[in-house]
């Protein structure tokens, strides 16, 4: 803790650099007219530590039954101040392990905490300029947040297709089975039908060589026949002739 009653970066859990820590009353009529002021918006014309409550509300938990209450720092930084941050920030990094490069929330937070803190040391020095840094901030976390919804949404949609791949995976796979035990069945029918023909062939192949060696025993006969009967009609004409 500071002189001046300021939480310094290594005795805050958050690089904001924010007052000591007040403790509650809920009966007392201050603290109902503080809550009040917080719930409202900035007047036309707010004071400093007006400005730095509605920018950065003031941090409430309860410990050992006692409720406290801490608010955003309003002292000027320093260029000390400044070297402490950024020497506070690379201690963070390394303390919390936040990965170097790649997605890592860790460090997403670190630097925003950061970024917050350096608004809250433009924002004392010129409180218009603050403001329009907190817009910044505003639109990049929004911006961050709809890339976090897409790719989110893309997961989902990514799964959801790996999911029905899975499933359409299982019935290709049934209907491959199926289709495997098909041609399978197919194949040996096929090998039955060709051996069925193979035996049909040789059987028609022995039958004709049966038939033809018939025919030609009596081709040979006919033509015995033939030439008897031609030798005895010669010599019946020879005999004639005689």
């Amino acid at each position: 803790m500071s002189s001046n009653g300021v939480k310094n970066y290594t005795e805050s859990n958050t690089l904001l650099q924010y007052q000591g820590k007040i403790e509650l009353n809920a009966d007392d009529p201050s603290y109902l007219s503080q809550k009040k002021r917080e719930s409202s918006n900035i007047d036309s014309n707010p004071s400093l530590s007006e400005t730095l409550n509605s920018m950065f509300l003031p941090r409430e938990w309860e410990e050992n039954g006692k409720k406290f209450i801490q608010y955003v720092s309003p002292e000027p930084a320093t260029r000390e101040k400044a070297r402490d941050l950024f020497k506070a920030l690379d201690e963070k990094i390394k303390e919390r392990q936040a990965r170097e490069k790649g997605i890592c929330p860790v460090r997403e937070e670190l630097y925003s905490q950061c970024f917050d803190e350096i608004i809250r040391q433009v924002t004392i020095e010129c409180p218009e300029r603050g403001l329009l840094l907190l817009r910044v901030r505003d639109e990049i976390k929004m911006t961050i947040a709809s890339y976090q919804t897409l790719y989110e949404s893309a997961i989902l949609f990514g799964i959801r297709k790996q999911l029905q791949a899975e499933a359409g995976k299982e019935e290709l796979k049934k209907k491959k089975e199926e289709l495997e035990a098909r041609k399978k069945k197919l194949h040996d029918k096929k090998l039955q039908l060709e051996n069925k023909l193979k035996a049909f062939d040789k059987q028609i192949q022995e039958r004709n060589e049966i038939e033809n060696a018939k025919r030609q025993e009596e081709i040979t006969f006919l033509k015995q026949q033939n030439d008897n009967l031609e030798k005895f009609l010669q010599s019946i004409d020879q005999a004639k002739s005689a």
